[in-house]
């Protein structure tokens, strides 16, 4: 059984994203938990005046995401009643990352999907800040799904490897588990500097043909072109359906938005990402 963290703002933008969750499970006993995390600052003195005078603000606060919580965990429950699933609510009043970071830990998460929540600013063109923060300060994997993006089956999978790392294992699952539920094909791009072949790459990829021997899977290679506008281009291409990386935390902004800002090219994630950390 597979522990879900879904959290929501109650935006269109996460609905969708729960909605994609619920079709890309399907056939699997799943636990969902749909969270809403509040903060205080979201609320103004008038907010918390009209709540009843022997309500805390705590509760005052949560109240109306409870609310909405139970009538999207009713609708889910009615709408997907034929699967086998379980839901549950979560609501917290903390700083979200460290709501997402507890969620993850006491209730066993596997796997967190949400939307890209899309927000403007040059580090946060494919991500807005909290899936961004989420990506960065927990160590859990995530799919992040593009605004308006629909559920479809998962029929070629690109993996990106990018200019300096190799091919690791430890925590590939949520990869391996995507590739062996849909028999997806995998393609499995290098991003590299120039064309010179070292040792280390030559052994990655005998390495991964191993790795990958159950798999329909190719190789390919794009040199010297940023990461995010190289895996758009190769998405586009490739009619790909799902895109997969791992990332170091703390190289992560570098990585993925190497020369956006002397391109002038605004990147956007055009189907969903699978995000696993190293």
């Amino acid at each position: 059984m597979k522990n879900i963290l879904l959290p929501t703002d109650f935006s269109d933008n996460a609905r969708n994203a729960i909605n994609y969750a619920m079709e890309f499970f399907k056939n699997e006993l799943c636990t969902f938990y749909i969270l809403n995390v509040q903060k205080a600052s979201s609320y103004t003195t008038d907010d918390l005046m009209v709540a009843p005078a022997n309500t805390t603000i705590h509760q005052s606060v949560i109240s109306d995401a409870k609310k909405k919580l139970d009538i999207i965990v009713e609708e889910l429950k009615t709408a997907y009643s034929q699967e086998n699933y379980t839901f549950h609510s979560l609501t917290d009043y903390d700083v979200f990352t460290d709501a997402i970071r507890q969620a993850v830990q006491a209730k066993d998460i596997d796997l967190i999907i949400m939307g890209t929540n899309g927000a403007t600013g040059a580090a946060e063109v494919v991500f807005g800040s909290n899936t961004l923060n989420v990506i960065r300060k927990v160590d859990c994997p995530i799919i992040a799904i593009p605004q308006g993006f629909i559920f479809k089956p998962l029929k070629k999978v690109l993996f990106t490897i990018d200019n300096g790392d190799h091919f690791i294992t430890e925590g590939i699952e949520p990869l391996m588990d995507v590739l062996v539920k849909y028999k997806s094909s995998l393609r499995i791009l290098k991003i590299k500097e120039d064309e010179t072949v070292t040792v280390a790459e030559f052994d990655d990829k005998k390495h991964m043909k191993a790795f990958f021997k159950d798999i329909n899977h190719t190789f390919h290679s794009i040199i010297n072109v940023p990461t995010a506008l190289a895996i758009n281009s190769f998405v586009q291409i490739m009619n790909v359906d799902m895109t997969a990386m791992f990332i170091k935390r703390e190289t992560f902004l570098e990585r993925f938005f190497k020369g956006s800002e002397t391109s002038k090219i605004s990147y956007g994630t055009r189907v969903p990402l699978l995000i696993m950390h190293s």
